[in-house]
């Protein structure tokens, strides 16, 4: 059956499961190779001495772990098909990349606020401290005692991995083609109409985003990967791209 299913995806959703798998299992195979990904090819803050600017797209490919990879190539596999179909092969992987990094841009922009933020409340030196010894201290599993200086290294040095932010768009272009294409969710013993699906997943990341529940999880980029997802299907939609058959 997996077989059968597998062998129906379209091309860009069935050649990123096959990169996001493999990658995924040579980290976890392979410790030295997992160190090295993290250190390179993960997204650190701009002002991070391990930020580089590949990694806005590099890091949509990694994962924290095998439960962050698998809901987030469910998700790929059993919606992506459908968008992969109505956009195009080429359209879509244009859209996914495009969530993808704009999610990682409207994170760092949230980072940014709350780096300025603990930067005013901290002596110059401080933070100059934190730019230059911060990202070794978190490598070798430590941190300041001070918790806004730790607050300020975590921030600029820990990195964020997933492709979460483009899945997010992928789910959102769902809900916008198919607002009433009935989905069904593990926890609801109902069918729920995709539009409403969508505007609850957009709320939840909305308010833990702003209330810090979760912690751990770039919230800010999912709803990224949603609203620039939503601006180009809009786009789309104006310049004729969609028969109106996608939106009932």
């Amino acid at each position: 059956m997996f077989r059968n299913f597998f062998a129906t995806l379209p091309p860009v959703v069935k050649n990123l499961l096959i990169i996001n798998v493999l990658i995924w299992g040579a980290m976890a195979i392979v410790p030295s190779i997992d160190r090295v990904f993290d250190n390179y090819l993960a997204l650190y803050y701009f002002t991070s001495p391990a930020f580089r600017p590949f990694q806005i797209l590099s890091y949509m490919f990694l994962h924290g772990g095998f439960t962050h990879l698998l809901f987030n190539m469910f998700a790929l596999a059993m919606f992506g098909r459908t968008i992969e179909m109505v956009m195009g092969s080429q359209r879509f992987l244009f859209y996914y990349i495009t969530c993808g990094i704009c999610a990682a841009l409207v994170q760092l922009g949230v980072f940014a606020l709350y780096i300025h933020n603990l930067e005013s409340l901290l002596p110059a030196d401080v933070c100059n401290m934190v730019a230059d010894e911060g990202l070794s201290l978190l490598r070798r599993g430590y941190n300041y005692s001070d918790p806004d200086c730790a607050q300020l290294n975590a921030f600029i040095n820990t990195p964020m991995v997933g492709a979460s932010g483009a899945i997010y768009g992928v789910l959102l272009a769902f809900g916008f083609l198919f607002p009433n294409m009935p989905v069904y969710i593990f926890f609801i013993p109902f069918p729920v109409k995709a539009k409403w699906l969508i505007i609850g997943y957009f709320v939840l990341e909305l308010v833990y985003g702003i209330t810090g529940s979760a912690d751990g999880v770039a919230h800010f980029a999912h709803l990224g990967g949603m609203i620039f997802g939503f601006l180009m299907l809009l786009y789309w939609r104006k310049k004729g791209v969609f028969n109106n058959h996608w939106f009932f």
